[in-house]
């Protein structure tokens, strides 16, 4: 009988048995005047000395507010300082971080916020094309009945809304003394992160993360690519994913490196110039982002000598583009990672000494402290070299989605496992080479799509009958997605996508839309989205 497709992470070095706050408070001890966090956008930059008062100081700030242990509250913000401020200051009260969106619209924002119960918000102005104020303002009052602090970044006042500055006032001795008392009573199985991630039935869930959980997770994702004291890394990922605010800003803290800003959003010359000038050893990015940055007509002039390490995950990473990061951004020791949000995130990561072959096929082997196998439809487990859906235990498993029995119990079986829904073949040697998904998920430059959450809002449109969305291959994003259409009466595909925007976030806009007169069908009445695929693919010549 042929080895069977179950493996177990090493068991040493031991798991971080402390709260994210003793974690932070051990970093300033240790490293006291190495750079904890540079915004370079913002023109900030903090040791962790620095990093710790001003967290504690804001710690104690929202305790005068009266929030505490167990309350939610959210944050809605592109990344900047304060988002790691909020972060670890939350952490050190036992307060619930909330991750919202930077692109979430009006119809996103009170469903999240109301979904969790939060009783605060800290905000930015505005991003982009949204303005955060102006749409709280919408839904402030009777459509938000949980929320009482509304907190905004940057020196303008706004009406009814505090501003986070103040709450950084320097504590008193009392105060210093009171919020001790409060860290030292947290525990690392605290919930004390929710994440949201969309769901196949429309309505986003809201995977809820312990102290242990994210806090071993990042620490042993830096642990694997090597990243030291006083080393800097790069993270133009969003810190609202589990990518930037756990791998990179918790990982630095474990390890006393140093987490670079570049911008509040991706932009590949400020990463270049990030790399250059701040000498960052490592980067992490998904891989639109480092195709951006091997594209950038400026490349040649940037000087990326110390870069030898970082990660490329969020979605499949194509292995031309995985050699070009070795290659023209000299990034020898880029790695793989894989997982999921609720599992804080990653359950598997290529090593610094891995085979090439290894690192530009697969994602790498399991981490350590956790357990996964791939199973089949029976749910048994399935032998090396044949595809399963991937199945993980261990202490990165989220505790549950946020007052969701129903759907907790579905994701997470009796043993503990965690289904991810997706489909993995593993060889001999313990690597996992990601096959396919269950589920119907898109993932667009890495973002992940549920596409029966756009279809639920595409359902209003008073000139929509039916619809079906898919995701179609993309050169640049990975996948696209695509509306199939079947029309009440006469509507033009600039009609769906106007319908759209504003509504829901900038990424879950359909690129094509398709009217078409049926869906192909199985015999039971299913719509057979793969037949759309293939069928759509073909029709549109990609």
């Amino acid at each position: 009988m042929s080895e069977l497709s179950h493996v177990r992470g090493a068991k040493a070095p031991p798991l971080l048995e402390q709260t994210i706050g003793a974690a932070l408070d051990a970093a300033a001890a240790r490293w006291p005047d190495t750079l904890a966090v540079v915004s370079r956008h913002q023109a900030v930059r903090l040791t962790y000395r620095e990093l710790r008062d001003k967290v504690d100081a804001l710690a104690c700030g929202l305790a005068r507010l009266g929030l505490e242990k167990g309350d939610r509250l959210g944050i809605w913000a592109p990344n900047c300082v304060e988002w790691m401020l909020t972060q670890y200051a939350t952490a050190k009260l036992g307060v619930i971080l909330v991750n919202v969106n930077p692109a979430y619209r009006l119809a996103e924002v009170e469903y999240a916020l109301n979904k969790v119960g939060c009783r605060a918000l800290i905000t930015a102005a505005a991003f982009k094309s949204s303005d955060y104020i102006g749409m709280l303002e919408t839904l402030r009052g009777d459509r938000l009945p949980d929320l009482e602090f509304l907190i905004r970044l940057g020196r303008e006042a706004s009406p009814g809304f505090l501003n986070f500055d103040d709450l950084l006032t320097p504590p008193g001795a009392a105060e210093r003394d009171a919020l001790v008392r409060i860290s030292e009573a947290l525990v690392p199985k605290d919930p004390i992160n929710i994440q949201f991630t969309s769901g196949t039935t429309g309505a986003p869930k809201g995977a809820t993360l312990t102290h242990r959980n994210i806090l071993n997770n990042g620490h042993f994702v830096v642990e694997t690519i090597g990243l030291g004291p006083g080393e800097a890394l790069a993270v133009p990922v969003p810190l609202y994913h589990c990518f930037g605010m756990v791998m990179g800003n918790l990982g630095c803290l474990t390890h006393g490196a140093t987490v670079v800003y570049p911008s509040e959003a991706f932009e590949p010359g400020a990463v270049l110039a990030a790399l250059d000038e701040e000498r960052c050893a490592g980067v992490y990015a998904v891989p639109t982002m480092f195709i951006a940055m091997l594209e950038h007509e400026g490349l040649g002039g940037f000087d990326l000598s110390q870069l030898r390490t970082g990660i490329m995950a969020g979605s499949p990473c194509p292995i031309e583009v995985m050699k070009r990061v070795m290659g023209e951004l000299g990034c020898s020791g880029v790695t793989i990672a894989y997982g999921m949000t609720e599992t804080a995130p990653v359950s598997f990561q290529s090593a610094l000494d891995d085979p090439i072959e290894k690192r530009v096929s697969t994602v790498g082997r399991i981490q350590p402290h956790a357990e996964v196998k791939l199973v089949d439809e029976h749910g048994q487990v399935v032998p090396r070299g044949v595809s399963g859906e991937l199945c993980t235990r261990g202490y990165l498993v989220m505790e549950g989605y946020w007052d969701d029995p129903e759907r907790t119990a579905e994701a997470i079986d009796g043993e503990g496992f965690m289904h991810t829904g997706d489909l993995a073949v593993m060889d001999a040697d313990g690597y996992v080479a990601i096959s396919g998904r269950l589920k119907d998920m898109v993932i667009r430059g890495g973002e992940n799509i549920y596409p029966r959450e756009v279809e639920e809002f595409l359902y209003s449109h008073p000139k929509v009958l039916d619809v079906q969305v898919i995701g179609l291959p993309d050169a640049r994003m990975g996948e696209e997605l695509c509306a199939c259409v079947i029309a009440k009466e006469a509507v033009t595909e600039e009609e769906i996508r106007e319908f759209c925007k504003g509504q829901i976030a900038h990424y879950k806009v359909p690129r094509h839309v398709v009217f078409l007169e049926t869906f192909p069908m199985t015999v039971t009445g299913k719509v057979q989205k793969y037949l759309l695929r293939d069928r759509l693919t073909a029709q549109l010549g990609l």
